[in-house]
């Protein structure tokens, strides 16, 4: 190249090198953009639209929805049962926070590591295998009405107590678990580098490896929180009077199953906020995980 040529000037004749030009800008397509909403939309209705049809077409149709679907029974059941779900939420957020404290002390003391806490990861053990080996319905038909059949001097007589009692005790078993998990995923390097610090083994759990260990398992945890929202309606077989309980006296007073539909209509418009909360939860969890592995 001659002190007279440019810096764009290539060796080729001379030819001026220029950058190549931006691709041509692309149209915005309504077509594309609207056809996959249009036909999810198109097939939701056709789905949705053809059972509808089988089932009001059916011969019993009109029986099933004088039983279940009457308007002025509804009416008539929903502050009965409106009052007995307020006492649904009411179990579920108290027996909610104890399941959360005690099955993360459980999920810690299985998770020392030091020999002198053997035995106390033993007797968790033994908890976690009993309490998860028997069904939530058979622990508050237990608890329910065996305890406050014992009479015992100093402790409550309450079968709404003991049935609320009986569903710490079997959710704290499976939220123990999952927070185990959490704190297994908690990578080594954590526990060395605390240590290395001069922390002991308990401090080591409470100020470095539990913190990530919740934020790993909070996902998980959202689907436990929707769950027993639903399960706390057990308590009804002992005689509790929530919304189940309230809307099977309804039905035993006037044969008519549309207080149900009711209960059934409260418990949706509680879960299904929460189902899509732990969703986005999952989602937002997922992509942190996917920006810190890239």
């Amino acid at each position: 190249m001659t002190d007279s040529q440019s810096p764009q000037t290539g060796s080729l004749g001379g030819a001026e090198r220029r950058p190549p030009p931006p691709p041509p800008g692309r149209s915005f397509n309504w077509r594309e953009a609207l056809a996959p909403s249009l036909i999810s939309l198109i097939s939701i209705v056709v789905v949705f639209g053809v059972l509808a049809w089988v089932i009001t077409s059916a011969e019993q149709w009109p029986r099933i929805k004088l039983q279940f679907f009457n308007v002025d029974a509804m009416i008539a059941a929903f502050p009965r049962v409106l009052q007995g779900f307020w006492i649904n939420m009411r179990i579920w957020l108290i027996v909610l926070a104890c399941i959360l404290v005690l099955g993360i002390a459980l999920a810690v003391i299985r998770s020392l590591r030091a020999p002198w806490f053997a035995p106390f990861r033993l007797m968790v053990i033994l908890y976690i295998d009993l309490f998860r080996g028997l069904p939530v319905l058979l622990l508050v038909l237990l608890f329910g009405f065996g305890i406050p059949a014992l009479n015992l001097p100093g402790l409550p007589s309450s079968s709404l107590f003991w049935g609320a009692v009986a569903m710490v005790l079997s959710y704290s078993a499976y939220v123990c678990e999952i927070y185990r998990s959490g704190i297994d995923a908690v990578h080594e390097g954590q526990w060395a580098a605390a240590k290395s610090l001069g922390l002991t083994e308990w401090q080591t759990m409470i100020y470095a490896v539990l913190p990530q260990a919740v934020r790993n398992v909070l996902p998980a945890m959202m689907n436990i929180v929707v769950a027993l929202q639903k399960d706390v309606a057990l308590l009804s077989i002992i005689g509790v009077r929530d919304a189940v309980r309230e809307a099977q006296i309804y039905t035993a007073s006037t044969f008519n199953y549309s207080s149900l539909i009711v209960a059934a209509g409260l418990f949706l418009l509680a879960t299904i906020p929460m189902a899509r909360l732990a969703d986005y939860v999952t989602q937002r969890d997922r992509a942190r995980r996917l920006q810190v592995g890239g």
